[in-house]
């Protein structure tokens, strides 16, 4: 009975310790003077290499002014999309911001700032492919990113899958693309902001279609790890105050032609 007891005390007290443990993400931030952003480097327009070898896009730009305001330096670390949660939870990086999609499962793994933009799930074809909506996919094959959100929307409509011959995984979406431009798929499911973004870049942006079915509208938020609520915080009221002053529309205006972000939607909620 004793050892119960003490068992019980033991777990207590652990449970205890952790509930009351500092959070230092902010603190740890600070005093190195730098925040780790982890981000997908073939993610255009949110962050790729462009053709001077230098890394651009609108989420590095914004949280290059994130950063500026809060007085540290931003180090860019590209990482692979499929193992960003450990990257996170292992100390390489101090954040994931690039384009993540905020979704319940991640939730647990990871703490998000506020939504910051708007998505969607669409579905790119080739324009002469004969493929003119959902009802014409049955047997052909579907790619898309590895890891991404778009794996889960797949999941979440069984009826397309299933009626799919294959689905081909690619490292990244700009892979993909090229993948869909060579003939390897025959449709893509792809983020809106990603999708459009390359289409619009293209030399003949006619010789690709949207399918007219949205599969999911979703919001991107940034990641930092489980109880650093101190950094989040900070972040999101940066986010803010580039939103008022109007900094955010300045920066979105650069990469996006229509106004996608979602900071002056959550602004009062998040506010402090």
């Amino acid at each position: 009975m004793k050892k119960i007891f003490a068992l019980l005390l033991a777990a207590m007290l652990l449970l205890t310790c952790s509930a009351l443990a500092e959070d230092d993400g902010l603190a740890d931030v600070m005093a190195k003077g730098q925040l780790i952003m982890g981000f997908d480097e073939a993610y255009p327009p949110m962050g790729f290499v462009n053709e001077d070898g230098v890394h651009v896009g609108f989420d590095i730009d914004l949280a290059r002014e994130v950063c500026k305001r809060m007085g540290v330096e931003l180090v860019l670390q590209p990482i692979s999309w499929d193992a960003k949660e450990l990257e996170l939870s292992g100390g390489n990086i101090d954040c994931i911001w690039s384009g993540l999609t905020i979704t319940e499962e991640r939730k647990e793994q990871m703490l998000f700032t506020m939504p910051y933009l708007a998505n969607e799930q669409i579905m790119v074809v080739m324009a002469d492919s004969g493929i003119a909506s959902q009802a014409d996919l049955a047997g052909k094959v579907l790619g898309t990113q590895a890891g991404s959100a778009s794996v889960d929307v797949l999941e979440a409509n069984p009826e397309l899958k299933d009626s799919l011959a294959e689905i081909a995984l690619s490292d990244d979406f700009v892979a993909a693309l090229m993948d869909l431009k060579l003939g390897g798929i025959d449709v893509l499911l792809i983020d809106s902001v990603v999708g459009n973004y390359y289409i619009a870049q293209q030399d003949d942006p006619s010789a690709f279609a949207v399918l007219p079915e949205v599969l999911q509208a979703e919001e991107y938020g940034i990641a930092v790890r489980k109880g650093e609520q101190t950094l989040a915080d900070a972040i999101n009221q940066q986010l803010i105050a580039i939103q008022e002053d109007g900094t955010l529309d300045t920066i979105r205006a650069a990469w996006f032609a229509n106004d996608v972000t979602t900071v002056a939607k959550y602004a009062a909620e998040y506010k402090k």
